[in-house]
């Protein structure tokens, strides 16, 4: 509860450097709507290329071996929007690292730096993206034995690449090694990186609970036309709550990089309980 503690507080100090670029937001908001477009340009085709028999089975919850082309188009739309994900988290990676370096980012030369690292990132994002997609397959075949050992393996993974993606965008390194570096900074340090999803987590949960409160208190009065309006008001506040939480993980993980490789806390962060994030093992 300690370190979960300290990851709020932490998220705090993030929340302060946003502050002074709150137009890194857009950049999560980018993402989302980059990943749906990919998605859209390859899952519809891949859906209306079923045939009915296919598509009425998947509306029955039946089995049912997927077209080849199909299945194609859902793969590459997968891995289209892994790439997008992956592309504007190292845009926000690249924006916090040059506010933390002195810098004043904008989105375009976020956007800039993350162009620049494209032989790193997109090469990464089609690997985890491809390792995420096995270990999916292998887990819908598994017995209860199997999906918890490749539950961990997928935990293992999401653990060692942490960061990467700031070791690509801050370091220049390519995919393999950025990768290594990420996994050996969790091996001399300490990388409970889930601490620090667990509090962005609890922060973002915190933070939706007026929109939760909003529907339930329409859902209880029943009124058609106040419960579109609170629909609609909700799942824009979610939607900010989302972009902001993500945006703060960015910054987070950039801050966290740069004391693990540097030794010092990064600008913005001089105040911050770093060291009780990255406690030696």
């Amino acid at each position: 509860m300690g370190r979960i503690r300290n990851t709020i507080e932490l998220a705090k100090t993030s929340w302060g450097v946003l502050q002074k670029d709150r137009e890194l937001v857009v950049l999560p908001v980018l993402s989302f709507l980059g990943a749906a477009l990919v998605l859209a340009i390859f899952v519809i085709p891949g859906v209306l290329a079923l045939p009915e028999e296919t598509a009425g089975s998947a509306a029955a919850g039946e089995e049912q071996a997927l077209p080849a082309l199909s299945l194609i188009l859902f793969v590459f739309g997968s891995l289209a929007a892994t790439v997008v994900s992956v592309f504007f988290t190292g845009a926000l990676v690249a924006g916090a690292h040059e506010r933390m370096s002195g810098g004043d980012p904008t989105v375009g030369s976020a956007i800039g730096r993350a162009t620049q690292r494209i032989p790193g990132l997109v090469p990464w994002a089609l690997l985890t993206a491809t390792v995420g997609m096995i270990i999916q397959a292998l887990r819908e075949r598994a017995g209860a034995v199997g999906q918890f050992i490749l539950g961990g393996i997928d935990l293992a993974w999401n653990v060692a690449s942490f960061l990467t993606i700031p070791a690509i965008v801050i370091d220049d390194k390519g995919p393999i090694d950025g990768f290594k570096s990420s996994a050996g900074l969790l091996r001399q340090t300490w990388g409970e990186n889930l601490a620090s999803q667990v509090g962005f987590g609890l922060v973002g949960f915190v933070a939706a609970i007026p929109a939760i409160v909003l529907i339930a208190i329409a859902t209880a009065l029943n009124v058609t036309a106040f419960l579109v309006v609170a629909f609609i008001i909700a799942a824009v506040w979610i939607a900010l709550v989302l972009a902001v939480i993500s945006a703060l993980g960015g910054i987070f993980k950039a801050a966290l990089y740069l004391y693990a490789t540097r030794g010092q806390a990064p600008e913005g962060f001089e105040g911050a309980d770093l060291a009780g994030t990255f406690t030696r093992r």
